[in-house]
């Protein structure tokens, strides 16, 4: 444990008035005596955080009972993330029935922010969370496939299938609503292809709550259908895909996190080996095209040949010139 955790933990067990003796902070946090003297002696002098030996209980606590933060210290990357996207969230919200019941957790998310010594706009010009390529969502259509979800109900739902450009009816029981990659799918079982299928819920045109009890899929047989391939396509017939990376795309995609089951080495030519899971193709297809030449696919042969595909049709377009010319 370093220190600037060493500090949070500090901070977790002094929050809420408490008193904590020394043999409870040595336990927690598994150093020596002379180190966690030298903690407590950086924290008040340096960080000027108001720790205050209490002789009487025979332990530390923070002297401002008001105090349920320790100055000087900030969030962790995940949390200020976490913090940032629901209120960048909640400010894209209409005002409406929920405005009453969400503005009491938007102060809260603007006071945790400025709680750790610095001014809440300050810390939202500084720092930036983007959500690219966000569909907006028909918050009427939301609304009713969270009560089906949750009421368990079916709905009856139309829904527009961008890759044909027709609209189908299908009446589906709703399992779990996702967000992904910025924007909202409903994961369902479908009665008329008697499957389960994620559907993007910008692409719902209309939604109605039906009487009849939703069927329930148990989450093992979700996760296996829905979440052991790659990306937000289902399917149950996983394959791997074998891609390989040149060595200067391979100082970006060695940290990236492709798939939480994903297999990798690094060559001994620094080129990245990179293997992970798909059931549906399309979604990585995408993402290895956004790499140009920088990529290849190894294996399957199929993926091989679907990837080469595109990229001479691609070529063919350039090559064509500009339409009108």
């Amino acid at each position: 444990m370093d220190r600037t955790e060493r500090f949070y933990r500090i901070q977790r067990l002094l929050r809420g008035g408490r008193v904590i003796t020394i043999d409870t902070f040595l336990g927690d946090l598994e150093v020596s005596r002379a180190t966690f003297k030298r903690d407590m002696e950086y924290l008040r002098s340096r960080m000027q955080v108001p720790i205050v030996w209490d002789r009487d209980a025979g332990g530390y606590r923070l002297e401002a009972d008001d105090t349920d933060e320790l100055p000087g210290l900030w969030f962790s990357a995940a949390e200020a993330h976490a913090l940032l996207t629901m209120h960048h969230l909640l400010e894209q919200l209409d005002p409406g029935m929920l405005d009453p019941h969400l503005s009491p957790l938007s102060a809260r998310l603007e006071k945790l922010l400025g709680s750790r010594g610095h001014a809440v706009d300050e810390v939202r010009r500084r720092i930036r969370v983007l959500h690219a390529a966000r569909r907006r969502v028909d918050l009427s259509q939301f609304e009713a496939l969270a009560q089906g979800l949750l009421e368990r109900r079916r709905l009856a739902i139309r829904h527009f299938n961008r890759a044909t450009g027709e609209s189908h009816a299908r009446e589906v029981s709703p399992q779990r609503l996702v967000f992904y990659r910025d924007n909202w799918y409903l994961d369902a079982w479908c009665h008329l292809r008697l499957g389960l299928r994620s559907f993007a819920v910008d692409a719902i045109e209309s939604a109605v709550l039906l009487e009849t009890r939703a069927d329930t899929v148990d989450e093992a047989s979700l996760e296996r259908e829905l979440s052991s391939g790659y990306g937000i396509f289902s399917g149950g017939d996983v394959r791997w895909a074998t891609l390989r990376f040149t060595p200067a795309r391979a100082r970006w995609v060695a940290a990236e996190e492709w798939h939480p089951a994903q297999r990798s080495r690094v060559e001994a030519d620094g080129s990245y080996h990179l293997e992970l899971p798909f059931s549906d193709p399309r979604e990585l297809v995408m993402d290895i095209l956004k790499h140009g030449a920088e990529v290849e696919v190894i294996a399957p042969d199929d993926l091989r040949a679907r990837v080469a595909a595109e990229l001479a049709e691609a070529l063919a377009r350039y090559e064509a010139g500009p339409p009108g010319n």
